[in-house]
C-alpha cells in the first residue's frame, strides 16, 4: 500500500482512470476539460513568483555578473543548436517515413475554428515576440504571465541587487523567505496532480476518441517513434558526453514526466523541475537562468512536431519542396518554434503561422492534425520537459555549479 502515496503511481493510476472515463461516458469530456484547465490554472498562479524568486536569489548568490553572463550565453548556444539538431531529425524523419501518402482529402472541409487559427497564424508577427522580451510594462507582464519579459526584469533586479552589496542582505533573506513560502504552497498544489491527469485525458479520450488514432495512426507513429529516438540518441548521447546518465535522470523527474502526460502541459511541472534540480546540487543559478528560457527557446518536441506536420501536408497534397523551400522551411521553423510557448494554442497557431511563410502548403490541411494534435500534445511536452531538464545539467556541469556529491546521492542513488 505504501506504492500508492507516490505521486508518481497516483498520477498512473489517474491516467488510466480518465482513459476508462473517456471511453465509456464521452459526455464527461468538458468536466475534464474544466478540472485540467483548472489545475494548470492553479500551477500558473505560483510561476511567475517563483521565476522572480529563484532567478533573484541565484544572481544574487552568485555574485558573479560575469558567471551570470556566460551561463545564459551557453544556455543560448545549447538551445539553437540541439533545437536545430531536432528540426532537422523531424524533416528528414517525416521524408523517410512519408506518413502523408495515401491519406485521403476528399472529405476535407475547413471548420470556422481552423480558419480562426489560420487567420491568427498569418498575424503573427515573430519580430514583435523577440521585441515583446522587452516590457512596457512590468506590471501587465505579470498579470499576463508573460514569462519572457518577467525573466528579463528579474535578471536586471538581481544585478541590482549585487551592485548595492552588503545592503541588500536584509531584501535578500526576505525574498529567501517568501521563496520558501511559495514552495509550501506548491507542494499543497501538487496533491491535486492526480486529479488535474484524470480530467486531462478524460477530455482528451471522450472528445476524440480512439478513432481518430486510426485514420492518422500513421502520422501519430512515426511522430511519436522520433521523438523516442530524439531522447534515446541524441539527448542520451549529449548526457553521456556530459558524465551523467540519462535514463536516471529520468527517474529521478518520473512524476513529473507522468503529470505532464496528463496534463498536455510543461508548465504544470514548470516549478517543481527547478526545485528537483536545485535539490539535485545544481546550481540555484544556472537553474533560475536555463529552465524558464529553455521555455521558450528549447522546445526540442514542439520543433520535431511542428517540422514533421509541415512535411505531412507538404506530401498529403503532393507538394514537391525543391532545395531551396527546404533550405527556407527550416529557416522559417527555426524562428517560429522558438515563440511556440509564447502563444497561447501554440502548436496550431504556429504551425499556420508557418504554413503561411511558406506560401505553398494549403492551410485547410490543418483541419487533418485537429483530432490527432491533443494526442500529440503530450510527446511534444515530455521531451520539451526531458529536453530542459537535461540542458540545465549540461550549463550546471559545464559551469562546476553541480555538487556532485549530492548530485549522485540523489539521481544516481550511489
Amino acid at each position: 500500500m505504501k506504492y500508492f502515496k507516490l505521486l508518481y503511481i497516483q498520477v498512473v493510476i489517474a491516467i488510466l482512470l480518465g482513459i476508462a472515463t473517456g471511453c465509456l461516458f464521452p459526455s464527461f469530456a468538458p468536466v475534464g476539460k474544466l478540472i485540467s484547465e483548472k489545475f494548470i490554472d492553479l500551477i500558473k498562479t505560483l510561476i511567475i513568483p517563483i521565476l522572480f524568486f529563484t532567478i533573484v536569489l541565484g544572481i544574487a548568490g552568485a555574485g558573479d555578473l560575469k558567471k551570470v553572463g556566460r551561463v545564459g550565453g551557453k544556455g543560448l548556444l545549447y538551445f539553437e543548436v540541439v533545437t536545430t539538431l531536432a528540426l532537422f531529425i523531424g524533416i528528414m524523419a517525416a521524408y523517410f517515413i512519408k506518413p502523408g501518402l495515401g491519406v485521403d482529402i476528399s472529405g476535407l472541409h475547413s471548420s470556422e475554428k481552423i480558419v480562426g487559427i489560420a487567420e491568427t497564424g498569418k498575424k503573427l508577427n515573430w519580430v514583435d515576440f523577440f521585441t515583446h522580451i522587452i516590457p512596457n510594462n512590468i506590471f501587465k507582464s505579470l498579470a499576463d504571465g508573460d514569462i519572457l519579459p518577467i525573466l528579463l526584469f528579474s535578471v536586471l533586479f538581481g544585478i541590482g541587487i549585487t551592485k548595492i552589496g552588503p545592503a541588500a542582505n536584509g531584501l535578500i533573506s526576505g525574498l529567501d523567505r517568501a521563496n520558501k513560502v511559495i514552495f509550501q504552497m506548491m507542494k499543497m498544489i501538487m496533491l491535486l496532480a492526480p486529479l488535474g491527469a484524470f480530467g486531462g485525458m478524460a477530455y482528451t479520450i471522450g472528445t476524440y476518441g480512439a478513432t481518430v488514432l486510426l485514420s492518422l495512426g500513421k502520422l501519430m507513429g512515426c511522430f511519436y517513434i522520433t521523438v523516442f529516438l530524439f531522447i534515446a540518441i541524441v539527448l542520451n548521447l549529449i548526457a553521456k558526453y556530459n558524465g551523467f546518465s540519462l535514463w536516471k535522470l529520468l527517474v529521478y523527474i518520473k512524476a513529473e514526466i507522468f503529470i505532464v502526460i496528463g496534463s498536455s502541459s510543461s508548465e504544470s511541472v514548470l516549478p517543481n523541475i527547478m526545485q528537483k534540480l536545485e535539490q539535485a546540487g545544481c546550481s540555484k543559478t544556472v537553474v533560475g537562468l536555463i529552465i524558464p528560457t529553455g521555455y521558450s527557446f528549447n522546445l526540442d518536441g514542439t520543433t520535431i512536431y511542428l517540422s514533421m506536420a509541415t512535411i505531412f501536408l507538404a506530401q498529403v497534397f503532393g507538394v514537391q519542396l525543391d532545395l531551396w523551400q527546404q533550405v527556407s522551411l527550416m529557416g522559417i521553423l527555426m524562428v517560429t518554434s522558438k515563440g511556440a510557448a509564447g502563444v497561447t494554442g501554440s502548436g496550431f497557431i504556429v504551425l499556420a503561422s508557418t504554413l503561411s511563410a511558406l506560401k505553398i502548403i494549403p492551410l485547410e490541411g490543418l483541419a487533418l492534425l485537429l483530432g490527432v494534435d491533443r494526442f500529440m500534445s503530450e510527446a511534444r511536452s515530455v521531451t520539451n520537459l526531458i529536453g530542459n531538464t537535461v540542458a540545465a545539467v549540461v550549463i550546471a556541469k559545464s559551469e562546476h555549479a553541480v555538487d556532485e556529491e549530492l548530485y549522485r546521492s540523489v539521481v544516481e542513488n550511489k
